[in-house]
């Protein structure tokens, strides 16, 4: 690739109901004061989290962050030679990791001292490496493990503190989400009550309470589409930022799923490829949206006016902005996407001309 940039911003407004998906230390949603007023907030390290699962839900190559790696690479070693019993097979998962930096658990001695995000094909290698090689060269060992990065290390990229040359940057960034206007928090007061209680007592079983909100969403994240090609080649770029955008629009932080159901669907999407710099567009709801008959359509309208206001200020024009939206508002930008699959066709085509263009000209 060139050095000219190639990013993708996603800016999607979505509608929850009553729910507590993401969680304070006190068990209660995540808020945040923005513009003077308390929004409801999803992190974005849940929403990521949500995204690996759906990665591995639609069998996308996925890694696991663990610290239990060395066990990863003993079982795959004794898959490789059946002749390794598991104490030969932890010994050489050792050696490994001992090479490549990686400093384990002293208490726990075959655990690594923090999580480690490592992809299958890194394990599989590594594996490859060591039953081939009695000496182990450390520089070799680390190129291993700087190579084969499953979608999500490419994405979220990968940080070891004490050995940065294993670093990963990730290609994507992931804004935490926050309502669109102003929430107040809610109560729900909730009674179990005992199955074999005798007829003679009063009274629940149990007594508690939990803290819910319900908003309308604005959500976030960008791909910096030239780190990924450095990260998983060109080949696999295209796809990768097809699994992104799906990944990212359809799936949710599971938290208290069970007791509010509040699986959602967004209820409009911009997809916007870019050749400058990214741009969130949260500016448009510093001022709280304030309404008693819905937040959607004016959360549209703010959204809209917040990137034509941006087209003054950037450096290039966009080479494509494309939405999606539930129908019940109409758009004043883009080309319009009548589904999922038409959006991730355009964005497909313009980024496999631009992605070939690049490459072809190198």
């Amino acid at each position: 690739m060139t050095n000219k940039n190639l990013y993708i911003d996603l800016n999607v407004l979505q509608t929850v109901p009553a729910s507590s998906m993401n969680r304070d230390d006190t068990g209660a949603p995540k808020t945040a004061l923005f513009g003077g007023a308390m929004r409801s907030r999803v992190s974005s390290q849940s929403w990521k989290q949500a995204m690996r699962k759906a990665f591995r839900e639609a069998h996308v190559d996925t890694g696991n962050r663990t610290k239990e790696a060395a066990k990863l690479l003993a079982a795959t070693l004794m898959g490789l030679n059946p002749s390794l019993d598991e104490e030969a097979a932890f010994t050489k998962a050792h050696e490994v990791f001992d090479a490549a930096g990686i400093k384990f658990d002293k208490t726990k001695k075959d655990e690594t001292k923090v999580l480690l995000l490592v992809s299958p094909g890194q394990i599989e290698k590594l594996a490859q490496y060591a039953l081939v090689h009695d000496q182990l060269d450390k520089k070799e060992v680390k190129q291993v493990l700087q190579s084969d990065n499953s979608l999500d290390l490419a994405l979220f990229g990968r940080m070891v503190a004490d050995n940065p040359e294993l670093n990963v940057e990730g290609s994507a960034q992931v804004a935490h989400a926050i309502s669109t206007h102003e929430v107040v928090p809610e109560f729900d007061y909730y009674t179990a009550l005992d199955d074999l209680k005798g007829k003679d007592t009063n009274g629940a079983g149990f007594i508690g309470t939990d803290e819910f909100n319900s908003s309308t969403l604005y959500r976030y994240a960008n791909l910096n589409v030239n780190e990924l090609v450095h990260n998983i080649g060109v080949k696999s770029t295209v796809t990768g930022v097809s699994d992104f955008i799906k990944a990212f629009l359809f799936s949710m932080p599971t938290g208290k799923q069970h007791s509010f159901a509040n699986k959602t669907l967004p209820n409009y999407v911009m997809v916007t490829i870019r050749t400058d710099t990214p741009v969130n567009l949260v500016s448009a709801f510093e001022e709280p949206i304030r309404s008693t008959t819905g937040y959607v359509r004016e959360s549209v309208h703010r959204l809209e006016t917040e990137y034509k206001s941006t087209l003054h200020v950037v450096m290039d024009k966009p080479l494509e902005t494309v939405i999606l939206s539930d129908g019940k508002v109409e758009s004043s930008i883009g080309v319009q996407a009548a589904n999922i699959q038409e959006l991730l066709d355009k964005v497909t085509e313009v980024l496999t001309k631009v992605v070939q263009d690049e490459n072809t000209n190198d």
